[in-house]
């Protein structure tokens, strides 16, 4: 029988006893393996279940508000949940001064070593999780209702309860890869970005519920999946491993910044030449299967830093951020690695900007759990090149729609940073943009309390018309998008703010729609006049032989249709487009890959990449380099500005 005690605020503990188990799963996530041994040399008693909202709220009474918060943990007795790592650490400190007994989080090993209790199997039941045990343990974006009641499933066999499932539990650790060899008492890594928890949820698939399973968020971070359990017993005295080593991307950087060359007068447009150069065969922590959705942005020493998502399945946890830097004067990029990941959060859309000052800005989503509906956001910036990144902060830590990062970070001329963000989770509804103008310090969502918007022509509303929208600021100070979605007689829409994005009114452009696997670019170039990038049709999938052509003016004066992606010049701030050209080399055809829902097309005179994610940067030397979901294309404005060659040049 095990040896159990109680605290003056009702908390149940059980004695753990020293002893070894294999941590990790051969056969589960990458990141449980390599499976070593960990001795767990110093006792320690682990409370018999997560605390409660009765227990936490005797430390932080507030906390009452947010009971009932997505309909879960209404009652004394359910799992408190809305609780940060440092919130946590906060309670144990108060219950360690209250008691006057050392109270704090679980690490890692020993949370893992007491939940196997003994086992070896997927969970402490064996290779299955019984009913019982489960709380609509299912991938769902929006959490069903679920009893987070503590104390009602069987215990394991040292006594503690509620270990797979009901809440993700903080650990004391920072997360961080593996090491082979036996370890005693570990403690996790010396520094990191996020904190380990563990156990799984409520509202997740059952696999994320085994013993082994590793997952974490950023220390600030609250929502309804993680809540906590106690240990009462000093932290061991073992050596934290060293912090993880950066991903190759931020390795050797050098820190000078150079003086950029001016890019000739003369048209210029290189063969498009990977990026993603991610070996077949790979499942973690990066996945050939899908490379999709990058960012793009100059760095001060002459190089370029490029990120993108990787996974499997768009909607899975799995999803993580990946970087490759093209080192100045090199040909080719450098082979990716993981640049941002939360553990087991998916963590849609990505932004880059270099503010021109020496500085710069990375921004993410990071979901709860699964898909792109629930996602905070977040941002880092770098002085260094992207050597080395400032800690992660929640800019809108709300996990909700509003917060899908779209590549396409922007300036205004008063040094106000344009964030646009997807408003919802489907094909089309909308874009809205976060804007700072203190540097990133504090944000607006200027549109969020509007109505909803009718997008039609003439209609107006407080988000962009269309997902996926790229936003420049005009010359008048007011902005101007175009959007993916919410066409207006049959063409892509337009949208026109001229209160900071508050409000927006809307119209058709002249330009195609677009649709699944696409995503345009719009933004200003040094030069002055705007650019757009989009292409010729929805493409109808992989079906290439349905795609509709384009009409455009060759140097002859004649039109001619062209296919898939092209580019457009506006010298009147997006009143007209009188420039218009394929994104080609021109030529005999040609078959290039653009992975994503891209994979092989093919590029001639008038076709071009008929699918993609774009997303573009220009560097002081005046090349615009602009990547798709897996090639980088390089041109200038001499170039596009040159008409394309008339029929049989």
């Amino acid at each position: 029988m095990p040896e159990l005690f109680s605290n003056s605020i009702g908390m149940t503990f059980v004695a753990i006893q020293p002893g070894r188990f294999a941590m990790g799963q051969e056969d589960g996530d990458w990141d449980e393996r390599p499976v070593h041994d960990v001795v767990i040399d110093t006792p320690f008693h682990m409370a018999t279940t997560p605390v409660t909202n009765a227990q936490y709220e005797r430390f932080d009474p507030d906390h009452r508000k947010l009971r009932g918060e997505r309909d879960l943990s209404k009652e004394d007795d359910e799992s408190v949940v809305f609780v940060s790592w440092q919130d946590a650490v906060r309670f144990c400190e108060w219950l360690s001064k209250k008691e006057n007994k050392p109270y704090r989080l679980p690490t890692e090993a020993e949370w893992e070593y007491a939940c196997r209790a003994g086992t070896a199997t997927a969970f402490n039941t064996g290779d299955e999780l019984p009913e019982p045990y489960c709380r609509n343990q299912k991938s769902d974006w929006n959490p069903a209702p679920a009893s987070l009641a503590v104390g009602r499933t069987p215990p394991n066999a040292w006594g503690l309860c509620d270990m797979h499932g009901i809440v993700e539990e903080w650990c004391h650790d920072w997360f961080g890869p593996y090491e082979n060899g036996e370890q005693a008492d570990p403690v996790g890594r010396a520094a990191g970005t996020f904190k380990v928890t563990r156990g799984g949820s409520h509202n997740t698939d059952v696999g994320f519920l085994r013993s082994a399973n590793r997952l974490g968020a950023l220390p600030e971070d609250r929502h309804w999946l993680i809540g906590f359990r106690v240990v009462m017993g000093e932290l061991p005295g073992t050596k934290p491993l060293p912090a993880p080593k950066p991903a190759l991307c931020a390795r050797d950087v050098g820190g000078k910044r150079i003086a950029w060359s001016q890019s000739t007068a003369e048209p210029f447009f290189a063969e498009p030449i990977p990026y993603v150069l991610i070996p077949p065969d790979q499942h973690g922590p990066l996945y050939s299967q899908h490379n999709h959705c990058p960012s793009i942005a100059w760095c001060d020493n002459g190089d370029l830093l490029a990120i993108w998502f990787s996974c499997e399945t768009e909607g899975g946890r799995e999803l993580t951020i990946v970087g490759s830097r093209l080192r100045s004067g090199k040909k080719e990029w450098d082979a990716p690695e993981e640049f941002f990941k939360a553990p087991d959060r998916n963590m849609t859309g990505s932004g880059l900007l270099n503010d021109g000052k020496g500085k710069l800005y990375h921004f993410n989503g990071m979901d709860a759990a699964a898909g792109w509906g629930n996602l905070a956001l977040v941002m880092r910036t770098s002085t260094d090149n992207g050597a080395t990144w400032s800690a992660p902060r929640l800019i809108n830590p709300s996990h909700q729609l509003r917060n899908q990062v779209i590549s396409g970070t922007s300036m205004t001329k008063e040094g106000c940073i344009i964030q646009p963000c997807d408003a919802v989770w489907g094909g089309e509804g909308g874009t809205a943009v976060h804007i700072s103008c203190d540097g990133g310090q504090t944000w607006a969502d200027p549109g969020a309390d509007r109505d909803r918007p009718e997008y039609t022509d003439g209609g107006s509303g407080g988000t962009i018309a269309g997902i996926h929208a790229g936003v420049v600021e005009l010359a008048d100070g007011s902005f101007l998008a175009h959007g993916r979605g919410n066409n207006i007689n049959g063409r892509m829409p337009r949208s026109i703010s001229h209160d900071m994005g508050r409000t927006w009114t809307y119209s058709a452009t002249e330009f195609p729609p677009i649709g699944g696997g696409q995503r345009l670019v719009l933004m200003r170039l040094r030069e002055g006049p705007l650019m757009f990038v989009s292409f010729s049709d929805e493409a109808h999938g992989q079906d290439r032989d349905k795609i509709k052509g384009f009409a455009v003016r060759d140097a002859a004066g004649a039109e001619r249709e062209i296919f898939g992606s092209f580019a457009a010049v506006s010298f009147d701030e997006g009143k007209t487009w009188p420039v218009k050209k394929p994104l080609s080399l021109g030529g005999p055809a040609r078959t290039f890959h653009g992975r994503g829902w891209t994979r092989e097309f093919l590029m001639d005179d008038t076709h071009a990449e008929p699918l993609g994610y774009f997303a573009a940067t220009q560097s002081p030397d005046n090349i615009i380099h602009l990547v798709s979901s897996g090639l980088h294309y390089r041109y200038n404005l001499a170039w596009l500005k040159t008409p394309m060659p008339a029929a049989g040049k």
